[in-house]
């Protein structure tokens, strides 16, 4: 794999440990993965702060994704970057079709421990490209998650994956986390993702630089939430709040809703 793919490994490494801790999150499939896979992480890549954000942000686009399919069987459930992310499993959505979309030899690797089934399937494609999204079978609605994706790919290119999904489906609601243009920069300096080889990112200051014709930015949400900071206790819950949460973070990622206009 190359040195994005690798990426994967980061958050697959932090909800298994926090998984195992019993707080947060509860994930069977990325323990029993990285049991498996034991991929080498080294310095900030395996830092405990790191495993708390990544699981309170898997958290969050599990509920977000949740609310949206909710009740709406039509609306097709599409995974950018699933990584060896089980998103799947930990929502138990059976209702909807659900895509999981990754680079060819991420959804390889995927298959080794995910079976496709009438209800879900796995698409290799690259998402910085739009020609895999004819693939996608027609669905009045969809709920589209790109979780840690944004900011592999340049501006242009994610403003253009939006207005295709757009064009695509009759309504779509997009989840998304994004770099700030600061973080980005400071990227090349300090960012877990070093570990792994990836020092080019990229990030925007305005939701809107994503917005098309059809899609519009509709909402910020926090990565961090009051009730799962809660779950954590002692100094963990102190220092966490006071360093990773709110306007600290803020300056650096975001999490953006997009919707059909």
């Amino acid at each position: 794999m190359n040195g994005v793919n690798k990426t994967l490994y980061i958050p697959l490494y932090g909800k298994s440990e926090i998984s195992r801790k019993g707080v947060i999150i509860k994930d069977e499939k990325a323990e029993e993965i990285w049991k498996k896979e034991g991929f080498e992480l080294k310095g900030k890549a395996r830092s405990k702060w790191l495993c708390y954000y990544m699981s309170m942000r898997a958290a969050v686009f599990d509920s977000l994704t949740s609310e949206a399919a909710s009740g709406d069987t039509d609306a097709l459930v599409i995974h950018i970057g699933c990584g060896l992310d089980s998103r799947i499993i930990r929502t138990g959505n059976k209702e909807n079709l659900w895509y999981d979309i990754d680079f060819p030899e991420v959804i390889a690797e995927r298959k080794k421990y995910f079976s496709e089934t009438e209800k879900y399937k796995m698409l290799p494609a690259d998402a910085s490209e739009t020609s895999w999204i004819t693939a996608l079978p027609d669905s009045p609605r969809a709920v589209i998650v790109m979780e840690g994706v944004s900011m592999y790919i340049p501006p242009e290119k994610v403003r253009r994956l939006f207005e295709a999904l757009g064009n695509k489906f009759g309504e779509v609601k997009i989840f998304a986390d994004v770099y700030t243009v600061f973080a980005a920069k400071a990227t090349k300096y300090k960012n877990p993702i070093n570990e792994v080889g990836v020092n080019e990112v990229y990030g925007v200051d305005s939701p809107q630089e994503y917005e098309s014709e059809k899609i519009k930015f509709k909402a910020e949400h926090t990565m961090t939430p009051e009730r799962l900071i809660n779950e954590l206790s002692g100094f963990d819950k102190v220092f966490f709040k006071a360093v990773f949460a709110g306007n600290a973070t803020r300056k650096i990622y975001r999490l953006y809703e997009f919707g059909s206009k």
